[in-house]
């Protein structure tokens, strides 16, 4: 039952033996953002090249096998449920184009003879078909892959692996007062507009120290259903769905608790909170990894605006 804290998911894990740890955090975030941002209106082989990156970026890190052995396996079988259930759904219908030429004009010629028939010209709108099968009572299919319905189960596996690998390799590798740093030193222009960066950043701060609770009393409410072996099976419709609703009521009261908690010790102290810039662990020296990583997205960006649409 102690799976949660074997998926070190959206939480810093400290450590020196990766390259990823010593970058800048302004270089990470950036990267983050290219990872999100750059898929956008890009074509099917920009987005493979993102998801290869990220694996080839994930087994060079340095980071401990432990960290991602169980949550990348995980993460790719659900990106590719996902896009297989997105590329077998049913797509809305291609509208008929208009036809500018007269019916008659369209017609074959026939063949001369001795050669084979006369065959269309043009690539299959069907990619696949399978069944109609017959699943005990219930007839299943025919399951139809068509081109939009491949593209869409493409789109969604790879937007869906990129956007959390990507998001967890930084949150894994930077420490939640770097992180809220680095954004704070991103809209820092915001300021001339009236904005309260620094609070909002302690805000964030605060937030991110916050998910850990969760996921710990997440893992409590499971622990304890486990204890009492109750099995949801057994119980039928009313009483499983009566249990979640009861372990969902008992986890918003036991966050509501905690929040509490920490609000009353911020207020002990004053009400005081600390600009990000000041909460910073450690302030690194320029390193040549840093114009490396510089370097290496400018390059990606470079690349998006040459050859993204493939």
């Amino acid at each position: 039952m102690d799976w949660l804290r074997q998926l070190p998911i959206g939480q810093f894990v400290d450590g020196s033996s990766s390259w990823l740890r010593r970058l800048d955090p302004r270089l990470k975030l950036g990267w983050t953002l290219a990872f999100l941002v750059t898929p956008i209106l890009a074509g099917p082989l920009w987005r493979i090249a993102l998801v290869g990156l990220l694996l080839l970026i994930t087994a060079l890190s340095g980071l401990s096998w432990r960290l991602w052995r169980r949550n990348l396996p995980a993460l790719l079988a659900l990106s590719l449920l996902v896009g297989l259930l997105s590329a077998l759904l049913p797509t809305r219908a291609v509208p008929a184009a208009p036809i500018s030429r007269s019916p008659q004009e369209l017609t074959l010629a026939p063949s001369a003879a001795g050669q084979p028939a006369t065959q269309r010209l043009g690539e299959p709108w069907e990619l696949l078909r399978w069944g109609p099968v017959q699943l005990g009572p219930l007839p299943l299919g025919p399951l139809v892959v068509n081109r939009r319905s491949a593209e869409l189960g493409l789109n969604s596996a790879t937007l869906l692996f990129t956007l959390i690998h990507s998001a967890n390799l930084l949150l894994l590798s930077t420490p939640p007062e770097e992180l809220v740093w680095a954004l704070t030193w991103a809209i820092s222009p915001l300021r001339l507009l009236g904005l309260p960066v620094d609070r909002l950043g302690f805000t964030l701060l605060l937030a991110l120290r916050f998910l850990p609770l969760v996921q710990e009393e997440f893992q409590n409410l499971l622990r304890s259903l486990a204890t009492r072996a109750v099995n949801l099976r057994s119980l039928g419709l009313k009483g499983a769905l009566g249990i979640v609703l009861a372990v969902g009521e008992r986890l918003l009261a036991n966050l509501l608790l905690r929040a509490e908690q920490g609000a009353e010790a911020l207020m002990a102290r004053g009400g005081q909170w600390l600009p990000p810039r000041q909460l910073r662990l450690v302030v690194r020296a320029a390193h040549p990894l840093n114009w490396i990583a510089a370097t290496a997205l400018i390059a990606l960006l470079g690349l998006r605006w040459q050859y993204g649409a493939l």
